[in-house]
């Protein structure tokens, strides 16, 4: 499932994940799933018709990424893989990065960073021209709101309805997600 917020520069996608890492780093073998949120570059394309057509909309490069991810494995809740990406090259995130309030607060540290956006791009790096004050305003009023969708989310990953390979069987990387 996808979820899109879009504001006027940047928009937050927000999507379920099944993933199975082909060159994993110690201690992070085996099957994740979770929630996925990035921060995109949103460009808006030119009409393709008439003034009543709908606009072409692309979701562009990546600007922040945050994996809320667990172990398929381990106990539901446990947060064991959650980490975030502050730094990303054109689409290839950086390490992972882990957070022990992160993975204790998922959902509490990702909306004061969402309500934060200046303080976001300041420290991965991106000049602060490549959002408007109307992203800054959006992002901080729809922070809530994105938080539970995120939130719902999670609760059916851990249902088993969301987060689930397509068809894994024993393949050594797998990733099911529209993120």
């Amino acid at each position: 499932m996808l979820y899109l917020f879009g504001f006027e520069r940047i928009g937050v996608a927000v999507s379920d994940i099944y993933f199975v890492d082909p060159d994993p780093i110690p201690g992070q073998e085996g099957a994740e799933r979770g929630v996925r949120l990035e921060i995109r570059r949103l460009e808006p394309g030119e009409l393709k018709g008439s003034i009543y057509s709908a606009r072409p909309i692309t979701v562009d490069r990546p600007l922040w990424r945050i994996d809320l991810l667990e172990s398929v494995s381990g106990a539901p809740g446990s947060f064991d893989r959650t980490h975030h990406h502050p730094s990303i090259e054109g689409w290839e995130p950086g390490r992972r990065v882990f957070d022990e309030r992160l993975s204790a607060e998922p959902l509490t540290w990702l909306g004061e960073r969402l309500a934060d956006l200046e303080s976001v791009l300041k420290e991965i790096g991106v000049d602060g021209s490549e959002v408007s004050s109307a992203d800054v305003a959006g992002l901080r009023d729809r922070a809530p709101e994105i938080v539970e969708t995120v939130g719902r989310l999670l609760d059916r990953v851990r249902s088993g309805d969301l987060g689930t390979p397509a068809d894994a069987g024993s393949a050594t990387s797998v990733r099911a997600s529209w993120l």
